[in-house]
């Protein structure tokens, strides 16, 4: 039986009745080629298996050595920083990052932004979308080398021997933030947790919640934010309302400072009324009037260690450790203290 004929780009040109420089553009996810026009010349991509020649593309593009990483778009400084530590990471590895961001929270709307990396024949992809998806079936190449950060896991590390997985670990930082308060004497720590639905919130509330457990002390309510400043003010205003409040633990820096203005607002101080304990470790928190006692996630090195594994892996020489945790570190400054002898009353 003869080979099957390869699928050239005049076959795609010709089936899709369009020029085949547009084809080209849409392969190599050049711009200025209208929505509906390259939608249609992806359908009979995908329709025909048209595959282009990697290395012939590779001499005029280098995309062989490109790297695609998925990305929420948004400028909350954890996502930002494991953005900026990967392309850090990549200066000098002759390997270069083409970033798609997505605007939703679907699966999607992530699946479309894994596509359009595709399309530029990436050597390896890189998701970084803190939403939890509850781990979809993404359509994914056989054989493309995956790193996820906070991101739902296409098919499982047993059935992809080239998936990653790298992070700081959030769960033990979240908890040895809430021993330190509850080490200062704190009866119980309130806390004011991240976006509903997002993995690092979840990670954050297990490790407050297990502390707390251990200790045999009661799990307030958790009241929700969106990891700004303004909602932690919001969140620790409503606490500070209901009054029994000696010590909060809020799932970032930003949320942190709004429950700082909240507790000074309410005519109360840091820490003599309330402790306040924060996560992240981000640039303003050392020099906030009363310096915060954060958890240091260090995003520089987890994105140097991780994008050393994902070229090491494109280049054939997988770590054996596919699953890494980096410790996360708690950081005492002042915003944390005994409570008060007796428990500051509810604000008028």
């Amino acid at each position: 039986m003869g080979a099957t004929p390869r699928v050239s780009m005049t076959d795609v040109a010709r089936r899709a009745g369009v020029s085949q420089k547009t084809v080209s553009r849409v392969v190599n996810g050049e711009p200025h080629v209208a929505d509906a026009i390259r939608a249609k010349v992806q359908e009979v991509i995908d329709e025909l298996g048209f595959r282009p020649n990697a290395a012939a593309r590779a001499l005029v593009t280098r995309r062989n050595q490109r790297i695609g990483m998925v990305t929420l778009s948004t400028s909350l400084y954890g996502p930002a920083a494991i953005l900026e530590g990967v392309d850090d990471a990549l200066r000098g590895s002759g390997y270069y990052l083409s970033v798609a961001r997505t605007q939703g929270n679907s699966v999607a709307d992530l699946q479309a932004a894994i596509d359009e990396l595709v399309t530029q024949d990436i050597a390896g992809l890189v998701l970084s979308e803190p939403i939890d998806l509850g781990h979809p079936d993404l359509r994914i190449p056989h054989g493309l080398p995956v790193l996820s950060f906070d991101s739902p896991a296409a098919p499982t590390a047993e059935e992809r021997p080239d998936q990653l997985v790298m992070g700081a670990d959030e769960t033990a930082g979240a908890r040895s933030a809430t021993d330190h308060l509850l080490a200062r004497g704190h009866r119980t720590v309130h806390h004011l947790g991240g976006t509903e639905g997002w993995a690092a919130t979840a990670r954050r509330v297990e490790g407050w919640r297990g502390a707390l457990a251990d200790a045999g002390a009661k799990a307030p309510a958790v009241v929700h934010g969106d990891w700004t400043p303004r909602s932690g003010y919001e969140a620790a205003s409503e606490l500070l309302r209901r009054g029994g409040v000696t010590a909060i633990f809020a799932a970032n820096d930003h949320m942190a400072i709004g429950a700082i203005r909240a507790v000074e607002k309410a005519g109360l101080r840091v820490p003599q009324d309330v402790s306040v304990v924060g996560f992240d470790d981000a640039p303003e928190a050392e020099y906030l009037s009363t310096a915060l006692t954060t958890v240091r996630q260090d995003f520089a090195e987890v994105t140097r260690l991780a994008m050393h594994r994902l070229v090491r892996t494109i280049e054939g020489r997988p770590p054996a450790e596919r699953h890494r945790l980096i410790p996360a570190q708690l950081v005492v400054r002042e915003s944390a203290a005994p409570p008060p002898a007796r428990t500051a009353p509810a604000p008028r």
